[in-house]
């Protein structure tokens, strides 16, 4: 067991021997296949994605690069869509959204979840219908919301009281009626990090069942006459492995549901269960499959809605990490490896890469666990066990904090990370001024560019410069 360190989790006791679930391999080359998107493979001294060599994409493209597996990505996409067939499926666009993967939503049959206007123009250039579209977020401007409304989105997800009285307002003003549901917080906590747990009361999201708000926010919607209440939202969390969660969230939100029903005369149509579905980003994550957890989130509606003599309304859920993350790899070059020798003879094998906290912050802000392997070449070498760290001047700028990789790693290899599509390019920033890397498609021995690396100019170009 770790105990705390002043200087964080990277410094704490027994840090050094790695978790538990960590084991040494016998050979460091071979891939995890839960780990990694569908079609990656060793092939001799390469890593293959999609039929491309990273190595040769490397040598085309640079790094870091996100790499993305468009054959996995639309395989996961159209897995959660049959598995939950009869339900509505909503792409949740923060864990990655671009032109081409709206496209390929779109195009799939599965429906869109945006939570910014720079998400909903994303998801309206690649080709998505505004009327399969749902609009998140706390605090949505009045500026928003008219273009929200005007672009015909969907539904809108009501996330306050005041929100009401503004969206109503707005539709009027545009002469239309706006349907909504009304995102409520069931009082249940996710097992998963303080940060992503989102049902609990004491956070941003949603209106508290408890207290009263989530009721009143219903009978709000339905005396606006701008305003079409269609049914209740309800998201737990993220990087959740199985259904008991939603267990005890389905039962309250279709306590209310049936409150309604009783109270209020209204037997609503719809009802949300979010999303937060885990992927395995280590061998410790063990995720559910579509298929199961479709059968268990159905079962568990249908037995409520029997017990409270109420029709099962027309569910939907929102799936995000768990179609983008696994179908991205983000492949970096090796600049520097230092072996730090500590207090009692330790060493600490520091492999520093060409990326780091600009293109995955996960690991600083949610103390995120990931995995890695060497991508060109094949090493007889002993496994050592390695923290591969960024080039950001941050101590805390660490991509994975414990690895085995060959003991003799060197400068311009290559390390590709699996599990990097959701929420890594989406949370990517310009810290130290660092370039935003490409995101790269890859099928049938075919790589393309979905979204071009950035250059110095882009970061220029809002730059306006000393104007006195």
């Amino acid at each position: 067991m770790t105990t705390t360190h002043e200087a964080g989790w990277a410094h704490a006791s027994g840090a050094l021997r790695g978790p538990s679930w960590l084991r040494q391999p016998t050979d460091p080359n071979e891939l995890v296949p839960q780990l990694w998107s569908r079609t990656a493979h060793k092939r001799g001294d390469d890593l293959v994605v999609g039929g491309v060599a990273l190595a040769d994409l490397a040598a085309e493209h640079m790094t870091p690069a996100y790499v993305l597996d468009e054959e996995d990505f639309r395989a996961r996409a159209v897995g959660f869509r049959d598995a939950f067939a009869g339900w509505q499926v909503y792409y949740a666009a923060k864990a990655f959204v671009c032109t081409g993967v709206a496209r390929w939503i779109a195009e799939d049959g599965l429906h869109l979840d945006a939570c910014s206007s720079g998400e909903l123009t994303v998801a309206l250039r690649g080709g998505v219908d505004p009327a399969r579209i749902e609009y998140h977020g706390n605090n949505k401007t009045v500026p928003e919301l008219r273009r929200v409304v005007s672009a015909g989105v969907g539904k809108v997800i009501v996330d306050s009281l005041t929100e009401i009285d503004r969206l109503a307002d707005v539709a009027r003003d545009l002469g239309t009626v706006q349907p909504v549901l009304v995102r409520v917080t069931a009082g249940v906590e996710a097992h998963t990090h303080e940060y992503i747990a989102t049902a609990h009361e004491d956070q941003k999201f949603g209106l508290s069942i408890t207290s009263g708000d989530a009721f009143e926010a219903v009978r709000r919607v339905l005396a606006a006459p701008g305003l079409e209440l269609r049914g209740l939202h309800s998201h737990i969390g993220s990087q959740i492995f199985d259904a008991s969660g939603f267990e005890v969230a389905a039962r309250r939100v279709l306590a209310l549901h049936a409150r309604i029903a009783a109270e209020l005369g209204v037997e609503l149509p719809e009802m949300n269960l979010g999303g937060g579905f885990g992927i395995a980003y280590t061998t410790q994550d063990d995720p559910a499959d579509p298929a199961d957890l479709a059968a268990a989130m159905r079962s568990i509606v249908e037995h409520e809605c029997r017990a409270l003599g109420v029709a099962v309304p027309q569910l939907s859920i929102e799936p995000g990490r768990a179609i983008a993350g696994p179908s991205v790899c983000t492949l970096y070059t090796v600049g520097t490896v230092k072996p730090v020798r500590l207090d009692g003879g330790a060493v600490r094998t520091y492999v520093s890469v060409d990326g780091g906290m600009s293109d995955n912050i996960r690991t600083a802000l949610y103390d995120a666990d990931y995995s890695c392997t060497m991508a060109d070449r094949r090493s007889e070498a002993e496994p050592v066990l390695a923290r591969v760290v960024g080039k950001h001047c941050e101590a805390g700028d660490v991509v994975v904090k414990d690895e085995f990789l060959p003991g003799d790693v060197r400068p311009g290899d290559l390390l590709a990370v699996p599990g990097t599509g959701a929420y890594c390019r989406s949370m990517a920033s310009n810290y130290n001024h660092a370039l935003r890397p490409p995101v790269i498609a890859v099928r049938d021995g075919v790589a393309r560019v979905l979204v071009r690396r950035e250059t110095e100019d882009d970061l220029l170009a809002t730059d306006v410069g000393d104007q006195e």
